[in-house]
């Protein structure tokens, strides 16, 4: 039971977080809160070190420092700073350099198709859901939350807690 749990949970709040982006451009605090919250209680009733939980922790501060200063120059939402230093705290300092050039590989792909889309004009009937030109419209900015969940999707298996799942 602990082992499905620690491995469906975290890409299940991805998916959620990604999903949210797209549809709302906001990812909700709750996500953040539960992501950390049961990287904890999972971590400990695996039987991780101490030590180990630590450097997790400490991943997702160094993340949220660097984030949250790109949040304040504007360069990303607030929703996506907290969404990156969560992640990285179940990537922890072992993944977290090769979660973010993923993540910005997979956002620059995303930036890219993201012009591309809002160049085709849409046909009326598309018109009338509000988040598809929501996304359309030039103005906004891009759900970056869906290049941070696919990354972390994408190095999910090869991490600690995942492993330790397995192992269990």
């Amino acid at each position: 039971m602990l082992d499905a749990l620690t491995i469906a949970i975290f890409p299940a709040l991805m998916i959620y977080a990604a999903f949210s982006d797209i549809l709302t451009m906001t990812i909700s605090n709750w996500v953040s809160i539960v992501l950390v919250v049961a990287f904890v209680l999972l971590a400990l009733l695996l039987g991780l070190p101490a030590a180990a939980i630590g450097w997790h922790l400490a991943a997702g501060v160094i993340v949220l420092v660097i984030t949250f200063t790109f949040f304040a120059f504007g360069w990303i939402g607030g929703g996506d700073a907290k969404l990156a230093a969560t992640t990285a705290v179940w990537m922890g300092v072992e993944h977290v350099g090769q979660y973010a050039v993923s993540a910005a590989l997979i956002g620059g792909g995303l930036a890219l198709t993201m012009l591309a889309f809002r160049r085709i004009p849409m046909p009326g009937w598309v018109r009338a859901q509000s988040w598809v030109m929501r996304l359309h419209d030039k103005n906004v900015g891009v759900p970056y939350g869906v290049a941070l969940a696919a990354a972390a999707l994408i190095l999910y298996p090869e991490t600690r807690i995942y492993l330790s799942a397995l192992a269990s």
